[in-house]
């Protein structure tokens, strides 16, 4: 006997669930705890009634939220009303966990305390600590990103020097002119810097937009692949301004110690005399 459509009551399920099964919103589908369980079945030894299958509409395919820790898990969501929930899993008055919304001005410590004295076995916690604990891959991968970082601050500043001291050892012929017109050494020195400067700040803005794109490409691959809202890759104003300031410090001490080293040669010797 097939139940009419309109009788049948509605869940929501999350879009990575209906791409994956190819559902969408007005499709008839079966659930159960068990495979292949449609119909009711015995009673369990403990008088709970077993799991049992039913009949229901996807009334709705809701979007996920930026949460590391479901893309972590990578679960396949499914949203029930309560009793539908209590009769597919068996559970009877049991439930595994259960989230309490505090107002503004509660004092969760307190609360916190309370629940876990209410019987043996509770177990409160913030929602934060919970996040913590669930997203400590995203940690692990955080940390070993900035240590990587380093590496390539250090060892790209020891590239930037060699390169402007080649750089500036091109110029050799033009620094031991002007020092011969009567240029002084702090002028040689500072023009070295402004320029040393402008190509530091023209390559941050290279870099910048070449993060940014980056950055979007990484993004729409993933939050695709993984069906979230989640940003896995951001540059935030505080990156961009902290990558402008080392591009500058890097540029200016790489062209001072290059400019330096020069500045002090007798210009006849950097003549090849």
């Amino acid at each position: 006997m097939q139940v009419p459509t309109g009788l049948l009551r509605t869940i929501a399920i999350d879009e990575a669930l209906a791409a994956r099964a190819h559902l969408k919103v007005g499709d008839t589908v079966a659930v159960s705890s068990r495979p292949g369980t449609a119909t009711p079945s015995r009673e369990t030894e403990s008088n709970v009634p077993a799991p049992e299958g039913e009949t229901v509409v996807v009334g709705a395919i809701v979007r996920r939220g930026a949460d590391p820790s479901e893309v972590a898990r990578g679960d396949l969501l499914v949203r029930m009303h309560l009793d539908q929930l209590q009769r597919v899993s068996g559970y009877g008055d049991r439930v595994d966990r259960f989230a309490i919304a505090t107002g503004p001005a509660a004092d969760i410590d307190r609360a916190i305390d309370r629940i876990n004295h209410v019987a043996f076995g509770f177990k409160a916690f913030r929602s934060r600590d919970i996040a913590v604990e669930t997203s400590r891959t995203f940690q692990v991968v955080s940390r070993f990103h900035r240590a990587i970082g380093v590496i390539t601050i250090v060892a790209s500043s020891v590239f930037l020097l060699c390169i402007m001291v080649l750089k500036v050892d091109e110029r050799r012929r033009d620094i031991a002119a002007l020092r011969l017109m009567g240029v002084s050494r702090s002028s040689v020195v500072r023009s070295i810097i402004i320029e040393s400067a402008l190509v530091a700040v023209l390559g941050s803005v290279l870099g910048v937009a070449l993060g940014w794109a980056a950055s979007l490409l990484v993004n729409w691959h993933y939050q695709a692949l993984y069906r979230t809202p989640l940003e896995f890759s951001m540059v935030t104003p505080p990156i961009v301004a902290f990558a402008v300031s080392l591009s500058l410090v890097l540029g200016i001490g790489a062209g001072l110690l290059a400019s330096v080293r020069l500045a002090r040669t007798p210009p006849l010797e950097l003549f090849g005399r």
